[in-house]
């Protein structure tokens, strides 16, 4: 059930080795952001508590949607369908939301509806090999509770420039035994040591892209015809219930 794994993911998360992870993520997330302005951010699930990473938004408004109220996001919606409103949104962080979702194309062509052009998408995500990959071998061991589709970076690039958008930059991070009792006391001069050495070793990455601007050119017709109306068809249909975020949060 979704809440039993929201629980149980919270766990995790308070144990030293999901403690070490958060404050890891943070920084990654913060630098990652630091350079990211305009009106709107909005995270898609929760990955610690509403403000782990939406303190470090540069933009004037930050809102969550998650699909259960665990951790009190600022909404509750399914994530494959945003009642958001097209081209509305300045940056969109997922915080190892794909690797908990059976639907992550439908979750991604989402967040290239809603951004607008040039926006900007920063992904976490658990790496499905790495030192991490040798889980299965080590009695004990283990991902969070539900982190059961795991993306390879490499994959998500390829869903990513499918949508047309361009890889703005890549990080590998977090070098600790995946074990739930590791007191996990490394250091920032390990971190750098396994960027720099072993980056193939990680636990995790991050991507972040930028929606490409669409040009269009006009074609001029070689003759004029009247245009002809078509009957009977159906309106568009609409979403219901947009998140407007003209409001203050």
């Amino acid at each position: 059930m979704q809440g039993d794994r929201s629980h149980k993911e919270q766990e995790w998360l308070q144990s030293a080795l999901g403690e070490a992870l958060l404050q890891q993520e943070s920084r990654v997330v913060e630098e990652a952001l630091d350079g990211i302005f305009g009106e709107q951010c909005l995270q898609l699930g929760q990955w610690g508590d509403n403000r782990t990473f939406l303190r470090f938004t540069r933009t004037q408004r930050c809102l969550s949607i998650a699909e259960t109220a665990e951790g009190e996001p600022s909404a509750v919606a399914e994530l494959h369908r945003l009642p958001v409103e097209n081209d509305s949104v300045d940056a969109v962080l997922l915080p190892h939301t794909l690797d908990y979702s059976d639907r992550p194309h439908a979750i991604l062509r989402e967040v290239d509806r809603v951004l607008r052009s040039n926006g900007h998408v920063v992904i976490l995500g658990f790496k499905p090999g790495g030192l991490w990959g040798l889980r299965r071998l080590v009695p004990g061991a283990g991902l969070p509770p539900g982190a059961d589709h795991l993306i390879p970076e490499r994959r998500l690039r390829d869903w990513l420039q499918l949508l047309d958008m361009r890889i703005q930059g890549a990080s590998r991070y977090f070098f600790r035994w995946p074990l739930p009792g590791n007191k996990a006391r490394g250091s920032l001069k390990w971190e750098r040591w396994g960027q720099a050495w072993w980056p193939e070793l990680a636990a995790c990455y991050m991507l972040t892209a930028q929606k490409r601007v669409s040009t269009l050119t006009p074609v001029r017709p070689l003759w004029r015809r009247n245009t002809q109306v078509v009957t009977g068809l159906a309106e568009p249909s609409t979403r219901v219930s947009r998140i407007r975020f003209d409001q203050n949060h």
